[in-house]
């Protein structure tokens, strides 16, 4: 007979079913993961302030009251989240730099529970000096990460690697369920999710 391959269950997903089988959660409690996207694209989002240095800050909409800061400056980005900009910039996410040159793509998928959103996942891509195109620009890299969101901190708390793991967006959604809601910014280290590749070992730098 050939054997059918089965994906392993999380830990806690595999008690979620487990209580179910007998009884012990009724469906009316279990809770409802879902996604939802938003927009970061230029024509989307709204211009702040006046560029200084090259720098730029747009501000993008997102969802249940929340919106996005994209903050460029020397070609490399932060994305931060919060009721407003101001609260938005004073975020951990606002702080979070990569060394390489770096870009987010224009799509932000908001991760939720029962219709409130706790985390965003974003793909970035990350400049790799030692692997050169054609002209000699440097190649870029894709990298998911995952950032919590309010009530507490918005910081990022997962990364995947978008060449190292063909199923990255599966894993990104796992890491964002799982993690986010209870991880402490600014105590608990960012977690590398599957394979580390080019784009997380960059990042991680």
């Amino acid at each position: 007979m050939k054997r059918v391959p089965h994906r392993q269950l999380t830990v806690p997903a595999a008690a979620v079913l487990f209580a179910a089988a007998f009884g012990l959660i009724s469906p009316a409690n279990a809770q409802t993961f879902s996604s939802s996207y938003t927009s970061t694209a230029p024509k989307d989002c709204r211009t702040v302030g006046k560029p200084e240095n090259g720098g730029t800050t747009q501000v993008c909409p997102g969802k249940s009251g929340l919106l996005v800061l994209i903050s460029e400056d020397d070609l490399r980005q932060t994305v931060s989240v919060g009721p407003d900009r101001v609260a938005a910039a004073k975020e951990p996410a606002a702080e979070a730099w990569f060394a390489p040159f770096n870009s987010t793509a224009n799509t932000v998928e908001w991760r939720a529970v029962d219709g409130r959103p706790f985390a965003i996942i974003q793909r970035w891509l990350i400049a790799d000096n030692n692997d050169p195109d054609k002209s000699g620009s440097p190649t870029s890299k894709p990298m998911l990460a995952v950032t919590r969101l309010p009530p507490g901190p918005v910081c990022h708390v997962a990364y995947i690697d978008g060449q190292a793991n063909r199923n990255a967006n599966e894993l990104a959604r796992q890491a964002a369920d799982e993690f986010a809601r209870d991880f402490k910014c600014g105590k608990d280290e960012v977690k590398v999710i599957g394979e580390k590749g080019t784009a997380v070992s960059l990042a991680k730098r």
